[in-house]
């Protein structure tokens, strides 16, 4: 696989193509985040969803494929109009986007062109209920998940008071949500925070005078980044344990926040530290390849890439069979990084979730390790109001 160019647009753009047979190449729009704070976890999808691709000699599923990239800069409005462009040329077949209300921006006009959607990363709970749609699929999660093992985790882990805090965009809305749809304790206060923001001093010092037992917070990226090491810096991360969905504390997060991470639990449906053959060969590949270890984000990436791949061979590469298409991804024929994987009738994961402690390996590298597994074969609360139409 080679890179093929630039193309002229108002966002930086790449094609990813296979050096052959590119006439005959599944065209797949990647709109994703590389620039802003946020940018490295755009990066790792990127570099995720290519490893496979790689992998496969510039194929998926024997089928060869060709991946448009486009930096949306975490703007909903750029994403719109690189998706825009993208169904104007033809393509039928989208992936890569990050944020929730970026993701917001771009499903709908997909899906009003009758084109599919596979998410690798968000899943606002609006497209997992009433708006579900047949086009539109999730590999990863629907965006409560975690949080609603959290809920359970705090549970377990004896937390009776908690405090709140996430960014007041869908998503951190979502988290919140979820945490108290299973947290049986009190919640002493909801604090919602900016998505770009740098300062969390006012926040850190309502939860030291709060003095809950615990908080559990949701802020993916660069945010996250700042605010952990905040946390710590004011000395909270020794009297206040913190809990946390795992992509709010990623490989590259714990890498750059260092020993502050230490300590913290989180939840997720993998780790690097999984024990399952097919995880321990992609961790090993993916740091080969981009000297890194891979986050969650790439791992859903790779499992993203190997999912439309086996869709792929099932139409050999025809996206014009969208029926069998369709099928071919509700049967999720594929090996997935995390263990169990299925679709529910929302066609978002049946999965595990775990909770999970960042401690330090044998080396002496930071990780999250697993603690236990908290919730089994979880299906999201939206499903019910989904009536998917055929």
């Amino acid at each position: 696989m080679v890179i093929a160019g630039l193309i002229a647009a108002p966002l930086f753009t790449t094609v990813f193509a296979p050096s052959a047979h590119a006439a005959e190449a599944v065209k797949i729009g990647f709109i994703t985040t590389l620039s802003t704070p946020a940018g490295y976890i755009g990066e790792d999808e990127r570099d995720g969803f290519n490893l496979a691709v790689t992998q496969g000699g510039g194929k998926l599923g024997g089928v060869p494929v060709e991946l448009v990239v486009e930096d949306d800069g975490l703007k909903p409005a750029n994403a719109k109009q690189a998706a825009d462009r993208m169904v104007a040329s033809g393509i039928k077949l989208f992936t890569g986007v990050n944020f929730s209300n970026v993701l917001a921006a771009v499903v709908p006009g997909v899906l009003e062109a009758d084109r599919f959607y596979v998410s690798l990363n968000p899943g606002p709970s609006n497209f997992a209920g009433e708006n579900c749609n047949r086009n539109y699929f999730v590999a990863s999660y629907q965006n409560d998940a975690f949080h609603t093992a959290g809920g359970v985790a705090a549970n377990e882990l004896g937390y009776k008071r908690v405090v709140l805090l996430a960014p007041n965009y869908q998503a951190g809305r979502d988290a919140l949500s979820g945490f108290k749809r299973t947290f049986k304790g009190e919640v002493l206060a909801e604090i919602y925070t900016k998505l770009d923001q740098s300062d969390f001093s006012v926040e850190l010092a309502r939860v030291r005078s709060l003095a809950p037992d615990a908080i559990y917070q949701f802020h993916p990226g660069g945010v996250g980044i700042n605010f952990a090491k905040q946390y710590a810096n004011a000395g909270l991360g020794k009297t206040v344990p913190m809990l946390m969905p795992g992509f709010s504390m990623d490989a590259r997060m714990v890498a750059a926040t260092g020993a502050s991470s230490e300590g913290f639990y989180t939840t997720g449906i993998w780790s690097t530290a999984m024990d399952n053959p097919a995880s321990r060969q992609f961790v090993e590949a993916f740091r080969k390849a981009y000297g890194r270890l891979p986050t969650d984000y790439a791992m859903q990436a790779y499992d993203t890439a190997q999912w439309i791949g086996a869709a792929l061979k099932a139409v050999g590469g025809d996206l014009s069979k969208g029926d069998a298409f369709r099928t071919a991804l509700r049967k999720a024929d594929f090996t997935s990084l995390r263990g169990k994987f299925s679709l529910n009738t929302n066609q978002h994961p049946i999965q595990d979730v775990y909770l999970m402690r960042i401690e330090r390996s044998a080396s002496g590298d930071l990780a999250p390790r697993v603690v236990r597994k908290v919730v089994s074969d979880d299906k999201d609360a939206y499903a019910a109001q989904c009536r998917m139409p055929l």
